[in-house]
């Protein structure tokens, strides 16, 4: 059995309790000189800190929340990922929850964890938020939280997202330059700045183009797949000269195809689709989709450092440690040009 502990350290280095505890943690209450001789120290006695003890010392749980909107996305499967692997070489268990995209169920889970159940949280809001009163008392409670992706632009903290602007500029002249003129927007929320932001690059890369920005061609797909379905469906029946569609969100392209199908306009002699979207099995489509891909595994994983780091040394989470990871576009059939 291990007899080194925290008393033995701080009688040895005649140091307090407090102090060696601190160094140990990498505190920045600690200079680096007395960090040194603490850890030279540990390292010479063999010292294994007890993870449990620990814990109740700092009153944390290690343990975090992750908030996100579907897992039938595979963004979020990814990020979770890039989540889980940061929070399990720091010792941290990981909380899923899901809001499947409502409102409702987010107000709900934040209060649930407004009572302190994790020691921080990361969360992609639900595209259906329309006020985010429950996300500012969640922040008064309990200020360790990162956003990432779909990002709440009222609070004061860190996010980590996509170039949503240069992505949904991209895509929308990608299509251009395949030869479409009359391109559709599915648009997943304009109440969020993912929604926004690509809806914007979208609208400049039409009017470089001189193409004249049509509302009527902007489709929100809040609603479940098969209502995206016939929005879609209803959209190519009256406006057929619809020849190009930019699907802001994954579940609004497999709804894209489906609409394509039933109706008999083929892709992409009648009508080109890029989406974003990080299918592992966009290549193998009937016929394979060209996709804007957001980087979700290192978007998961740089918001999980962040919120860590925070939780760890016991420090705000300012805005300034946001950060902005870019995206890459495949080409693939689904916006082959036709000649």
């Amino acid at each position: 059995m291990n007899s080194v502990n925290l008393k033995r350290l701080a009688q040895e280095l005649n140091l307090s309790i407090a102090t060696v505890s601190r160094a140990l943690q990498d505190s920045y209450e600690v200079s680096s000189q007395t960090k040194e001789r603490v850890r030279a120290l540990a390292a010479e006695l063999n010292y294994e800190p007890n993870a449990y003890a620990s814990s109740l010392r700092r009153n944390i749980s290690k343990t975090i929340g992750v908030v996100i909107p579907e897992v039938n996305n595979h963004f979020f499967s990814l990020a979770i990922n890039g989540i889980e692997e940061v929070a399990r070489q720091s010792g941290y268990h990981v909380l899923i929850y899901l809001t499947h995209d409502d409102y409702e169920r987010e107000v709900a889970i934040t209060q649930y964890l407004t009572g302190g159940r994790v020691d921080g949280l990361l969360m992609s809001v639900a595209s259906g938020s329309q006020e985010f009163s429950h996300l500012e008392k969640l922040y008064a409670s309990k200020p360790a939280i990162v956003f990432f992706d779909r990002v709440c632009e009222a609070i004061h903290t860190a996010n980590v997202t996509t170039n949503d602007y240069e992505s949904g500029y991209l895509a929308t002249q990608h299509l251009i330059e395949a030869g479409c003129t009359h391109i559709a927007h599915l648009l997943v929320s304009g109440n969020l700045s993912i929604g926004r932001m690509r809806m914007q690059g979208y609208q400049a890369a039409l009017q470089a183009a001189g193409i004249a920005f049509d509302e009527t061609l902007v489709i929100d797909g809040n609603g479940d797949d098969e209502s995206n379905t016939e929005l879609l469906k209803n959209l190519l029946r009256s406006r057929p000269e619809v020849d190009g569609i930019f699907a802001s969100v994954e579940r609004l392209v497999i709804s894209s195809y489906q609409a394509c199908q039933a109706l008999g306009r083929a892709i992409p002699q009648d009508i080109k689709i890029i989406g974003f979207s990080n299918l592992g099995v966009a290549s193998l489509l009937a016929p394979a989709l060209t996709t804007i891909t957001q980087p979700a595994y290192e978007i998961g994983k740089e918001a999980a450092k962040i919120l860590l780091r925070a939780i760890e040394k016991k420090k705000a989470i300012l805005p300034s440690q946001s950060l902005v990871l870019k995206s890459e576009l495949f080409q693939r059939k689904s916006t082959e040009p036709c000649g």
